[in-house]
């Protein structure tokens, strides 16, 4: 009798536990066959071109569905436009959250549109993963332990920039052009952080609207002052214009451009690559119109992805591989996570990433989490490009942000 007592407490307590381990894997935006995620997007006005993101990362869970999904489940990718325009995007967030019933925001892009829906999400203990921001305070665990960078920081890569400078050009003068948003004046601020005393060494920056139809006039303005290095700090399409306009100057400094605005295929080669020899920039994703990554790249899902991106509307090489590598470190997490799909889980798992290896990052890059390091990509690798592809200048660089962190 007791044992048959024993059994049926057993039997009782393994159904109920089946049946918590159910519930749990059955929270909002999660079935036995879909997992929904939300993501807000630039995809018109101003930042459209960054709108190539979400659609990169729409292609990749596209080609991951049609394999079968993430452990058995296909992944339902929710995004919208939010026009980059902060009020817009917790609007859409909470659209997302309420209305689409999303397990998770993954990805959405900008600095102001995540500190909109920041506080929305972690009050409601929703996780705010991969952000594409490289705002430091983004990646606090200790104030919003919800939500999570991706990239390295901006500042940070204004300091490599500033370090790089003193080491191989001590003593000469610095000019910037930087774009006037939480953006420039983040990377910017970084290069004035790491030049430090010598600080004074910058003896011209500008900064400039997006919008701004006399970036001619600006670098003549900065040619004039005679400095040896140029710092610029925009989006793609004003990167090729800047680079030729130096070029119709006749002006060689050494020039330096911030890494999301450095695609071999949309930022270089309309400047004329002849114009863009020794260019430099810090890297932690390849390129994907560098020609020394052509082989590796045809041997494994590139292939496939870039057809279902170059249909989805999908045009910036770089913004196609940030996407294609935030999807996949996403899907690792997913994976990780196994039959528990609940929210606490799914940040559990993004916090206990332990040398992940994505296959579009750099050699020597990896991505590493804890529960007090919420900045997964904590290195980049000074390259510079040679008129044909990108050479590395020396080892990869890890951030003082990672070292703050330990």
């Amino acid at each position: 009798m007791q044992t048959w007592v024993r059994t049926l407490i057993a039997v009782v307590l393994a159904l109920t536990s089946l049946s918590a381990t159910s519930e749990r894997v059955r929270e909002q935006g999660v079935t036995d066959t879909e997992i929904r995620i939300g993501n807000v997007m630039p995809y018109s006005r101003s930042l459209e071109v960054f709108g190539a993101i979400g659609k990169a990362e729409a292609a990749y869970f596209e080609m991951i569905n049609e394999r079968g999904g993430i452990n058995g489940r296909k992944v339902r990718f929710i995004s919208y436009d939010d026009k980059s325009d902060p009020s817009t995007a917790l609007d859409l967030t909470r659209g997302l959250v309420e209305q689409d019933n999303v397990l998770l925001m993954f990805g959405s892009f900008g600095t102001p549109g995540n500190f909109a829906v920041r506080k929305y999400l972690n009050e409601r203990q929703i996780p705010q993963l991969f952000v594409a921001s490289g705002d430091d305070h983004l990646s606090d665990p200790s104030l919003f332990p919800w939500t999570m960078g991706w990239q390295p920081s901006i500042r940070e890569e204004g300091r490599i920039y500033a370090n790089y400078i003193q080491a191989f050009y001590p003593g000469k003068r610095i000019v910037a052009l930087w774009q006037n948003d939480y953006f420039g004046r983040e990377l910017f601020k970084g290069v004035e952080d790491g030049l430090g005393d010598i600080a004074r060494m910058i003896r011209v920056d500008i900064a400039y609207d997006i919008a701004d139809e006399h970036l001619d006039t600006h670098v003549s303005v900065l040619k004039r002052s005679g400095a040896e290095i140029f710092l610029f700090a925009g989006v793609p399409a004003d990167a090729t214009k800047v680079i030729r306009i130096a070029a119709d100057l006749d002006w060689h400094p050494v020039f330096i451009l911030n890494n999301m605005a450095s695609s071999i295929a949309t930022a270089l080669k309309p400047a004329g690559l002849e114009n863009a020899l020794g260019v430099i920039t810090a890297a932690f994703l390849k390129d994907a119109s560098d020609p020394a990554w052509k082989d590796e790249q045809a041997t494994n899902d590139w292939p496939t992805f870039v057809d279902k991106y170059n249909r989805a509307g999908g045009k910036d090489d770089n913004a196609a591989v940030f996407g294609y590598a935030a999807a996949e470190t996403l899907a690792q997490v997913l994976k990780q996570c196994g039959n528990d799909l609940s929210r606490e889980s799914v940040m559990k798992q993004a916090a206990a990433l332990k040398d992940y290896q994505g296959s579009v990052l750099l050699p020597g890059i990896k991505i590493s989490t804890g529960p007090w390091n919420f900045r997964p990509i904590k290195h980049l690798r000074l390259v510079q490009f040679d008129g044909r592809t990108w050479q590395p200048i020396g080892e990869v660089l890890e951030t003082a942000f990672s070292n703050a962190q330990k």
